[in-house]
């Protein structure tokens, strides 16, 4: 795509579009970016380039929405503002654009994309579910009666939600072995990864209401890779009866780029089988999945692909249960899948899962391996089918483990 020299505003300047890129004009994903010491501001990435909204579009002074330092102000405005404003990216980017707009990804720093308003992590994924049953309950049924009714979660903490590239602290708290009589304090010693697709609410709801399985594109902007670490050995003695707390809170990490949803359409896959047949609050005539593959590298090497096609409860059905009670939804809300398995071994979407509880270790760099240590660096990317032959890129979420404090 050439863009010619059209007077001071814009220099000779071409945004180069690499052969089989995933971020081409197809996606266009926000994120939140600065340069040197600049301050945050929205842009969208094409390529390797990153354009910066605040000076496409913020040039009327009432609604600058893309000078803000979180894409809250912007999902805020709803779908018909989304749509008209990726319809008017989408031109811009064919034409002649102002080289102080143009930014290549290298020289960016690029920021949490959202305030993050609540956080909510679902179990969404049957073999995942299983699997884990089959570790924690040998002797009993892998799923619980309520899994194949309900898309199960739990409530997470919104203040511990970083961006790809934050230092992940091990954990410490309380930890039983089974064959210990009492429990002992110290840095978690089963660190784990959960490779999983967030969703991101843009426009929230009143307390009382309910969100309807069909209205899921009137609310949810768009999607982000997360990473919900894990610490098994805490989460193993503090979950009965209440669940996951100090096993979970310490950090969950997210990519930096937003996919719309409407980058997503040619993803649109239908669910698996649900059987038995939801609740008729959890049943819609426009619900589907998503056909996007997870790639998860620890220290650089492949060790797994979940694919996301796979997932029982679709995020529609997430947000109509998150809301079917009467909670609120709100702008900057993150819900996310849970870990993202497939049938196979090697797609597996948690460590635990993919090392058996660590008694079937896999192969890292030569080494066997089972959980997280010290320096140990995971990262987690997707793709999606896009239009045409394409592929809709996620980008990375990417997080290094650091010493317990």
């Amino acid at each position: 795509m050439d863009l010619v020299r059209a007077g001071p505003r814009v220099v000779s300047t071409t945004i180069r579009i690499p052969d089989g890129s995933p971020f081409g004009p197809h996606n266009l994903p926000y994120g939140v970016f600065s340069v040197a010491a600049g301050a945050p501001r929205i842009g969208v990435r094409l390529g390797d380039t990153v354009i910066d909204l605040s000076v496409l579009l913020d040039d009327d002074g009432a609604d600058r929405v893309f000078s803000a330092a979180s894409l809250n102000p912007f999902m805020a405005q709803g779908p018909a503002r989304w749509a008209e404003v990726r319809e008017r990216i989408t031109a811009l980017v064919a034409a002649d654009l102002p080289d102080e707009a143009l930014h290549p990804v290298r020289d960016v720093t690029l920021h949490l994309p959202v305030e993050v308003a609540d956080y909510v992590d679902f179990y969404a994924s049957q073999h995942h579910a299983s699997n884990l049953g089959r570790l924690f309950r040998p002797d009993a049924e892998p799923l619980l009666p309520n899994w194949k009714h309900l898309p199960v979660a739990y409530h997470g903490r919104a203040g511990t939600v970083v961006v790809s590239g934050t230092g992940i602290v091990r954990p410490s708290g309380q930890r039983k072995a089974p064959d210990e009589a009492v429990p002992t304090f110290g840095p978690s010693q089963r660190l784990d990864i959960e490779a999983e697709l967030g969703f991101l609410v843009g426009v929230g709801s009143e307390l009382g209401e309910r969100i309807d399985v069909d209205a899921f594109a009137e609310h949810v902007f768009g999607a982000v890779l997360v990473n919900d670490w894990s610490a098994r050995d805490i989460q193993a003695w503090e979950y009965v009866p209440l669940g996951p707390n100090l096993g979970k809170s310490f950090a969950t990490s997210i990519s930096p780029w937003v996919v719309p949803l409407a980058a997503l359409e040619a993803a649109r896959v239908p669910l698996p089988e649900q059987d038995p047949q939801p609740l008729d609050y959890l049943r819609g005539g426009q619900d589907r999945g998503l056909d996007v593959e997870l790639v998860v590298e620890w220290n650089g090497e492949e060790v797994t692909r979940p694919p996301y096609r796979e997932m029982y409860w679709s995020p529609a059905q997430m947000l109509a249960h998150m809301t079917v009670g009467g909670a609120s939804a709100r702008t900057g809300d993150l819900f996310a899948s849970g870990t993202v398995s497939g049938p196979e071994r090697r797609q597996r979407g948690a460590f635990i899962e993919l090392t058996w509880g660590g008694k079937e270790p896999v192969t890292v760099k030569g080494e066997e391996r089972t959980f997280l240590r010290d320096g140990d660096v995971v990262t987690i990317s997707a793709a999606a089918p896009g239009p045409g032959g394409t592929r809709i890129g996620f980008g990375e979420v990417t997080g290094t483990i650091l010493p317990a404090g």
